[in-house]
């Protein structure tokens, strides 16, 4: 035992250590809560034994989410349920952990940037093989061609937007390299049929429109590659929707949910949600619903940012918001108010700018907004593919889901949004394989 503790001081002990904790914070991701936690105690472990390499720099980047936790923190004065905030601010104690660490540690430089992403994009495509040859076998046993789609793809509990969400970033690591062996092509194409598979529409065209950006703005290979290989995405993307019921259903079928990933009442059946679909125009103006109405993705989203609307009105949260993690018995009443089917209360605001003004007021709201545009900033003047990918990316996704209600939703961004914003250099990272 004695033994094994003083290999494990050796090995904490590297200063270049960090790296491969660092690594396995974003590449645990799609595991279960434990392993997360559990991930990110080791890489602050790692980081309090190399004291001895700190080097402090102040980083008004990293100050805006310890920022945030601080205000989450304050919310504890007013919130109107105290357990539910006191357990969301151990959940959301990373916003105040990660980026504290990253303030001491040294500077990541390009190289070991590099070696991060490497790492986490094979790992994303490790798991999306899993994935496959999983379905495969559920469809055998099954027929269900349902299998190989969305949430049952992966599960529910991981959910299928997220793991998109880190699959995607993973396949623009792929996008970026200069030069590609075959290996690599067949893993970014392995990760594209991923997330075209977990039919995240908003996840999917923010992809296509990154993609037709990277090779117009910055790749350096010939005009003429470059536009066989946007033609190329688009056929694959066109043939995909022809060839399959499933994702042309999901893609196509709704108008008033295109763009944003459609949330299946499973206790409503198939007719009834053909005769009873609410419209964008219902969802914003209808006093009293039914029991059996259905709302697409678009139009819950919509009713949400209503339901955020008319507690502004009725109730003094501007400045305070209802307290972190406070906000769900509030949407629970709402729903109740509105007579929606119950089955609704279980969903958050599904927005991250509202579920954070609702919850922490306007200072928290400011407090996200400019870490997205400091982000986005800092991504532009770099120059650096990737970081704009992830800022793009943050600033619309958060649109539609509130991924700082879950830990894996929470890690992902704040380990990638530490990482660009305090490397070592300005000038544009040239990925290497």
């Amino acid at each position: 035992m004695k033994d094994f503790f003083l290999h494990m001081k050796s090995e904490l002990s590297d200063p270049n250590r960090h790296i491969y904790f660092l690594a396995l914070l974003i590449v645990t991701l799609p595991l279960n809560f434990a392993v997360g936690s559990i991930s990110v105690i080791i890489f602050l472990v790692s980081v309090i034994v190399n004291f001895k390499y700190w080097n402090f720099s102040f980083n008004k980047a990293l100050i805006l989410p310890i920022l945030l936790y601080a205000i989450m923190m304050l919310s504890l004065i007013w919130t109107n349920d105290y357990d539910a905030t006191l357990s969301a601010l151990k959940k959301s104690i990373i916003f105040l952990l990660i980026p504290a660490a990253f303030l001491v540690i040294p500077k990541l430089d390009t190289n070991n940037i590099s070696k991060i992403f490497k790492i986490f994009s094979y790992s994303m495509v490790f798991y999306a093989v899993y994935f496959f040859i999983l379905a495969i076998y559920k469809f055998t046993a099954t027929q269900n061609p349902n299998v190989f789609f969305s949430h049952e793809l992966v599960s529910l509990d991981l959910n299928a937007i997220y793991m998109a969400s880190f699959a995607s970033f993973a396949m623009f690591y792929f996008v970026s390299l200069e030069i590609k062996n075959s290996i690599e092509r067949l893993a970014m194409f392995t990760l594209l049929l991923f997330v075209f598979l977990l039919s995240s529409r908003s996840l999917f065209f923010i992809d296509l429109i990154l993609l037709i950006c990277y090779y117009i703005f910055f790749s350096k290979t010939h005009q003429g590659v470059k536009v066989i290989t946007v033609f190329a995405f688009f056929l694959f993307f066109l043939v995909s929707v022809a060839s399959s019921e499933e994702i042309k259903d999901r893609l196509l079928s709704k108008s008033e949910t295109a763009f944003v990933d459609n949330i299946l009442n499973k206790n409503i059946s198939e007719q009834e949600k053909r005769e009873n679909n609410i419209t964008i125009e219902e969802a914003w103006n209808r006093q009293d619903f039914q029991q059996n109405n259905f709302f697409p993705g678009t139009a819950l989203r919509v009713f949400q940012v209503r339901v955020f609307k008319e507690m502004l009105d009725e109730q003094n949260i501007f400045f305070t918001g209802f307290g972190l993690g406070a906000s769900q018995p509030e949407i629970e009443k709402k729903v109740e108010e509105h007579q929606l089917s119950l089955g609704y209360k279980i969903f958050n605001f599904h927005n991250q700018y509202i579920q954070t003004f609702a919850e922490l007021g306007f200072f928290g709201f400011l407090t996200l907004i400019l870490m997205l545009l400091v982000n986005l900033k800092n991504a532009i003047y770099n120059q650096n593919f990737l970081h704009l990918v992830f800022a793009v990316t943050m600033i619309i996704l958060l649109l539609t889901e509130s991924m700082f209600c879950r830990q894996r939703g929470i890690i992902f961004f704040i380990v990638l949004y530490c990482i660009f914003n305090s490397m070592e250099h300005i000038k544009p990272i040239k990925v290497k394989a």
